[in-house]
């Protein structure tokens, strides 16, 4: 091939991803996918996960397992146990609240709904730990991420931070 031919092409590459840049800048929407529109369940969402919140501080236990005695595992389950039913708790406040924007009305439910699926993961690593297995807390992948990045996201799009999950868990 003839190397006249090469400016051309790199000419008009440059020009397409340019295009699409401006495109991105300033055509395209900004507005979060994952964003609803109803404020009154915000503040609502934000007081009761800020409330759980609270609750689960008041459990804090900061010893190692290996400074714990014989029946470190069962009390950190215990433990954990307690912090996800204060989770639990929230979870169902949430689902309860009303709803006033479709959007909402769509994708509310999801969220409790992947909310659940961590909620379940955490009491599976409960019953690991009173079985004697210590690994790190593993929670389910949903469309090639952690459940929890997923349900984050939501939070964070619509304002609700006191809704992200504990990361009490992580190693």
């Amino acid at each position: 091939m003839n190397r006249r031919i090469y400016k051309p092409i790199i000419i008009v590459i440059c020009l397409l991803i340019g295009a699409m840049w401006i495109y991105a800048l300033f055509f395209a929407s900004k507005v979060s996918v994952n964003k609803i529109g109803d404020k009154t369940w915000k503040v609502n969402a934000e007081s009761i996960c800020a409330s759980s919140i609270k609750e689960r501080a008041a459990l804090i236990d900061l010893r190692k397992v290996k400074d714990s005695g014989p029946n470190a595992l069962a009390e950190r389950a215990a433990l954990i146990d307690k912090a996800t039913k204060s989770l639990e708790n929230a979870i169902d406040g949430l689902a309860a609240l009303s709803v006033s924007d479709d959007k909402g009305k769509a994708l509310i439910p999801l969220w409790i709904s992947d909310y659940r699926i961590y909620i379940s993961d955490r009491y599976a690593y409960t019953d690991e730990l009173r079985n004697g297995i210590n690994r790190p807390f593993a929670e389910t992948v949903t469309e090639g991420i952690p459940i929890s990045e997923k349900i984050a996201t939501f939070a964070a799009d619509n304002a609700v931070s006191s809704c992200i999950p504990p990361i009490d868990l992580s190693v």
